[in-house]
């Protein structure tokens, strides 16, 4: 049976699903109640449409993301405002560059 082949631009959508789940969590832990982040990947998910294998990976990565900040701030902090800061930078530029190179 064939087997799936990483598409060139996965490397950066993993990690943009990592940011998503790191936003998550630290906006929330900021004041920002809702779905948002978690809408966001939902939207990359539906317009990815990826198989069962490639799906959970998306899933993973962007429950790393929500986990790695879950476990080190239990509260708003100086730090978790920054982080957000970088983060949304960085999700901005995944996504600014990702549709540059590969989008149609």
């Amino acid at each position: 049976p064939a087997q799936a082949v990483d598409q060139p631009f996965d490397a950066g959508l993993m990690r943009l699903a990592e940011v998503l789940g790191s936003l998550h969590f630290l906006r929330n832990l900021c004041g920002e109640k809702g779905d948002q982040w978690r809408g966001l990947m939902e939207r990359l998910l539906a317009a990815e449409n990826p198989d069962e294998e490639r799906r959970a990976r998306f899933v993973a990565n962007f429950n790393r993301g929500y986990r790695s900040f879950e476990g080190t701030y239990t509260s708003c902090t100086a730090s978790a405002t920054e982080a957000i800061g970088r983060y949304t930078v960085e999700g901005e530029t995944l996504a600014r560059e990702l549709a540059a190179r590969y989008g149609n």
